[in-house]
C-alpha cells in the first residue's frame, strides 16, 4: 500500500506540475519547502547538521537560515524535474550556464571518454538534457532500483526521454557496460559524493572522515577517460549555474586502487569546494560521515549499493 502510495505522488508530481506556469510551480515549490523546513522533521535535522560541518563557524540562526534556503533549493530541483519535459528544447537551451565547458569540450574532442562526476548539488536533470541538446552528446549514467519498481520505470522513461541511457546499479553489470562506453568515446555522469555500497573509497571531506564512491576514478584508471568534477548552484536568476572544474590526472605512480584513492580525494576536494561556496545547494538530507554512520557499539555502517547513483529521487522510499 505504502509503495502504491509512493508511486502515487510522484505521478501526480509529474502529471500536474508540469502543466503550471513556471511562476506558479516556483512560488508552490517554495511553499512546500517552507512547511517542510518549519516542521523541523529528520531530513530538515540532517541537512542542518551536514551543513554545520561545511560552515562550522556558523551561528544556530545562520544555520536556520541556510538550511531553510537548502530546502527551498532542494524543491527548486525537484519543481524544475517535474517540469522539464516539457520544457522546449529552446528553453532547456537556456537553462544552463556552466563555467569551465572548455575542459568538457576539450576532453570530448581527445576521444578518451569522459566521466562527470558530480554532488548532490543543483539540478543535475537539467545540466544532463543541456548537453544532450545544446551540446547534442548523450551519455549513460547509473541508477538505484526504486521501490515501487512502477516508480524507478518512472524514473527510468523520464531520464531516458532527456537523452539519457539509465543502467541500475544492481546486478553487477552497470561497470562492464560504462567501461565499453568510454573506451568508445563516450560520456558517462555519475553523482558520487554518497556512498551506497560496501566498497566506497574513504577520503577527507571538509576535515572529517568519509565515504565516497570509487567508480568514477576507478572507470578513468582502467580506461584512460578523462575525469571531471563538476559542481552546480542556484542564483537569483531563473538559469541553473555551475562549473566544470579542471581534469582529475590519474597519477604516474601506484597501483590501481592507489590511484582510485588519490583521485577519489582530488574529487571530494573539488566537491568540497563548490559546496563551500554554495551550501544552500547541497541537497544531503542523509547521513554522509562515518561518525555519523557508525553505530553506538561499533564501527561504520555503510549501505548497500553500487559506486554511484542518480540523484536524491534514487533515494525516495
Amino acid at each position: 500500500m505504502k509503495d502504491q502510495l509512493t508511486d502515487a505522488l510522484y505521478g501526480l508530481g509529474w502529471g500536474a506540475v508540469k502543466r503550471l506556469p513556471e511562476p506558479v510551480a516556483a512560488r508552490l515549490g517554495r511553499e512546500i519547502a517552507d512547511v517542510a523546513w518549519r516542521r523541523r522533521g529528520k531530513g530538515v535535522l540532517r541537512l542542518e547538521a551536514n551543513l554545520a560541518r561545511v560552515v562550522p563557524d556558523a551561528s544556530p540562526a545562520r544555520l536556520a537560515r541556510l538550511s531553510r534556503e537548502g530546502m527551498r533549493s532542494y524543491m527548486r530541483y525537484w519543481m524544475e524535474s517535474f517540469r522539464l519535459p516539457a520544457w522546449s528544447r529552446e528553453r532547456v537551451r537556456a537553462g544552463f550556464a556552466p563555467e569551465g565547458l572548455e575542459h568538457l569540450e576539450k576532453a570530448l574532442a581527445a576521444g578518451r571518454g569522459v566521466v562527470l562526476a558530480l554532488p548532490h548539488m543543483g539540478n543535475y536533470d537539467l545540466a544532463g538534457a543541456w548537453v544532450t541538446t545544446r551540446l547534442g552528446v548523450p551519455f549513460t549514467t547509473v541508477a538505484e532500483r526504486l521501490k515501487p519498481e512502477s516508480l524507478y520505470d518512472r524514473f527510468v522513461a523520464y531520464r531516458e526521454g532527456l537523452g539519457m541511457e539509465v543502467l541500475p546499479h544492481a546486478g553487477g553489470t552497470a561497470f562492464g557496460v560504462l567501461s565499453r562506453r568510454l573506451r568508445a568515446g563516450g560520456l558517462v555522469c555519475l553523482v558520487a559524493d554518497r556512498d551506497l555500497s560496501a566498497h566506497g573509497i574513504e577520503v577527507s571531506f571538509f576535515g572529517e572522515a568519509a565515504k565516497m564512491p570509487g567508480g568514477p576514478a576507478r572507470l578513468a584508471v582502467q580506461t584512460g577517460a578523462v575525469l571531471l568534477p563538476v559542481t552546480l548552484w542556484y542564483d537569483r536568476s531563473p538559469v541553473l549555474q555551475g562549473r566544470v572544474h579542471p581534469p582529475v590526472e590519474v597519477p604516474e605512480t601506484g597501483t590501481r586502487p592507489e590511484k582510485a584513492a588519490v583521485m577519489t580525494q582530488a574529487l571530494a576536494d573539488a566537491f568540497a569546494s563548490g559546496i563551500a561556496e554554495h551550501p544552500q545547494d547541497w541537497h544531503m538530507l542523509q547521513r554522509l560521515w562515518l561518525a555519523d554512520l557508525a553505530p553506538a557499539g561499533g564501527g561504520a555502517r555503510v549501505g548497500g549499493g553500487s559506486g554511484a547513483d542518480a540523484g536524491p529521487g534514487t533515494e525516495a522510499s
